[in-house]
């Protein structure tokens, strides 16, 4: 319109964004925007629940919805803050949301204020059937052979055992972060041995860092399947696969194979990158299973990565091949949205 065609057309009605034709992806992308490590787990009361890494690096969030989709609008509420001083102070990383013998507990990686690269691992306890209003107690530091930086504590339960799979840099080694398996006497205390089960050892592994970090387990088809992140945080972010047959012995390193090539990357096609730092839900049908990472929708980044907020949660169908392996595909595009009203 042109300055000399007259007062403006008054505005149109307002109008409900709706998602295009029948080409329809199953969810909407981004899910929660600058949101990274993303956490979900769905509890027997049939809500999702949602936490993840805030770019401010200084508290653990909390989200609900009876809907994977619902979790984009659902209210956020803080559970915990970081300390102003000493231990848990500072680097608030990777919160893990789970559900053991009727208590809440969520993991996380923490670093003292005054030294915010000693990163370790730590727990916090709910003895409330509610996280949102039961209190948060701190259990304190998942303790591991060695003081070094460790991060991405995840927990699963197999064939009645508990195990803590996590990152941890092993002295001596030039890897920034190796991935480790241990038995657990109780929800934050390990027992018996730690194993590696792996390093970074291909050239997809050690772009910018030498990293193998995030482990998230999922049991399908008689085997367990460890996807994990490998490289720096930036496009090169990628995800790597551990196989296990199911019967076999998870503390045995040689009882798992990995993947030579990662199973996930970034895409110049769908315009996503560094999608990594994953875990596996499953659809509101109870099926389907679902692979839940964060990413970013462009490839340059200025500056530390870390710096960078806009790590946005993801989520996608996980799909399997005939031979009952992962079918991780490629990082879904941002949904395409349109103006037409909606019915």
């Amino acid at each position: 319109m042109s300055r000399d065609s007259g007062p403006p057309a008054p505005p149109p009605p307002r109008r409900r964004a709706r998602l295009r034709g029948p080409t329809t992806p199953p969810y909407v992308n981004p899910l929660v925007p600058h949101r990274a490590d993303p956490h979900i787990h769905r509890h027997s009361d049939g809500h999702y629940y949602f936490t993840a890494t805030a770019p401010e690096y200084d508290r653990i969030v909390l989200r609900r919805s009876r809907t994977l989709g619902g979790l984009a609008t659902a209210a956020e509420s803080v559970i915990w803050t970081r300390h102003p001083t000493g231990p848990m102070g500072a680097h608030i990383w990777a919160p893990e949301i789970h559900r053991i013998g009727g208590k809440w507990y969520v993991y996380f990686a923490a670093a003292p204020a005054e030294s915010v690269w000693d990163i370790r691992m730590w727990v916090l306890e709910n003895a409330g059937p509610d996280p949102f209003t039961g209190t948060w107690v701190e259990r304190g530091q998942i303790v591991t052979a060695w003081e070094t930086f460790s991060l991405d504590a995840t927990t699963f339960a197999h064939r009645g055992v508990r195990y803590l799979a996590w990152a941890q840099h092993e002295p001596g080694t030039g890897a920034n972060t190796a991935l480790w398996l241990s038995r657990m006497a109780n929800p934050w205390t390990l027992t018996g041995p730690q194993v590696r089960l792996s390093a970074p050892e291909y050239d997809w592994e050690r772009v910018g860092h030498q990293v193998n970090e995030g482990p998230s387990v999922i049991a399908r088809n008689g085997r367990l399947f460890m996807a994990y992140s490998a490289s720096a945080t930036d496009s090169h972010y990628c995800l790597g696969l551990l196989t296990a047959d199911a019967d076999a012995d998870l503390m045995e390193p040689a009882n798992w194979s990995k993947s030579p090539v990662p199973v996930f990357t970034g895409d110049d096609v769908t315009g996503q990158y560094g999608p990594g730092h994953n875990c596996f839900t499953v659809g509101e049908d109870g099926r389907s299973d679902v692979l839940v990472y964060h990413a970013r929708s462009y490839r340059e980044i200025t500056g530390d990565p870390l710096d960078d907020p806009n790590r946005h949660t993801r989520v996608q169908t996980l799909g399997w091949h005939a031979d009952g392996t992962p079918d991780f595909g490629t990082p879904v595009a941002d949904t395409a949205m349109d103006t037409e009203v909606a019915s």
